[in-house]
C-alpha cells in the first residue's frame, strides 16, 4: 500500500486518544465527587472475582499524579498508534489491554493492580519495535523518537519501587512486543526499490565495458 494511504490523517487519531484520556479522568472525578472507591475492581491475581479488573483497571487511578503520568504517554502512543498503523490499530488496542490484563492476573502478586500504565507500556513496546522490524524509515524514526520520549519508562518492568504495578508495565511490555512480531507483515511495510535498466545501462557490457553496439544491437532485437 502507498504511503501517501497508510499515513493519512483521520478523525479517530484525535478521537480515539481523547476519549481514552476523557474516561480515565471522568472515572477519577466521579471517585472524589461521590466518594468512590474503584479500587476493589482493578485486577487481583489468581481469583475469580480478580478477572472482571481485566476490563476494568486501566481506568482506576490511586491519585492525581497517578493519572496525570499515565495521561499524557496514553494520549501520545494511542495518536501514533492510530496514525502509523490505522489498519491495525483498534485490534492491537483491544487485544494489547486484554491479554496485558491477563498476564498481569496469572502472574502479579497478591494485591490490587489498577492505572492505564499496562496500556501505556503495550502501546511504547508496540510502536517500538514494529518501527525497528518492519524497517521502514518513518515508522525507525517514530520508534527512534518514542525512545527519546519514553525510554526511561523501561527501568519500571523492575521491581524498583514499592506500590507500584512492575508486573503491570511488565506485561504490557512482552505483549506489546509479541502484537509487533504477530502483525510485522501487515500494515505498512518498507519498500524494496527495483532497479530499472536504461538506456545509457546498456552501453555497457555484462563485463562493465563500454560498448554502444550493445544497445543498437538491443533495440534490433526488440524491433524484431
Amino acid at each position: 500500500m502507498d504511503d501517501s494511504k497508510n499515513f493519512r490523517f483521520s478523525l479517530q487519531v484525535i478521537i480515539v486518544p481523547f476519549i481514552a484520556v476523557f474516561s480515565i479522568w471522568l472515572v477519577y472525578w466521579s471517585e472524589i465527587r461521590f466518594g468512590y472507591n474503584f479500587t476493589k475492581y482493578g485486577i487481583l491475581p489468581k481469583t475469580v472475582t480478580g478477572l472482571k479488573g481485566v476490563l476494568y483497571s486501566p481506568f482506576i487511578h490511586s491519585s492525581t499524579s497517578h493519572l496525570i503520568n499515565n495521561s499524557i504517554p496514553l494520549a501520545v502512543l494511542l495518536w501514533s498508534l492510530f496514525f502509523f498503523y490505522k489498519e491495525l490499530a483498534f485490534k492491537t488496542l483491544v487485544f494489547g489491554l486484554l491479554l496485558t490484563g491477563l498476564l498481569t492476573w496469572s502472574f502479579a502478586r497478591e494485591s490490587y493492580h489498577i492505572g492505564a500504565s499496562g496500556v501505556v507500556y503495550m502501546l511504547f513496546s508496540f510502536v517500538f519495535f514494529s518501527g525497528l522490524i518492519r524497517k521502514h524509515y518513518r515508522l525507525v524514526a517514530l520508534s527512534l523518537a518514542v525512545v527519546f520520549l519514553y525510554g526511561g519508562m523501561i527501568w519500571y518492568v523492575f521491581p524498583i519501587k514499592s506500590g507500584m504495578s512492575w508486573e503491570g508495565h511488565l506485561s504490557g511490555f512482552i505483549v506489546g512486543l509479541l502484537l509487533a512480531i504477530l502483525y510485522r507483515n501487515k500494515g505498512p511495510q518498507k519498500k524494496e526499490f527495483v532497479f530499472t535498466q536504461t538506456k545509457f545501462d546498456l552501453m555497457f557490457d555484462e563485463n562493465g565495458n563500454y560498448n554502444p553496439e550493445a544497445l543498437i544491437e538491443k533495440e534490433t532485437e526488440e524491433q524484431l
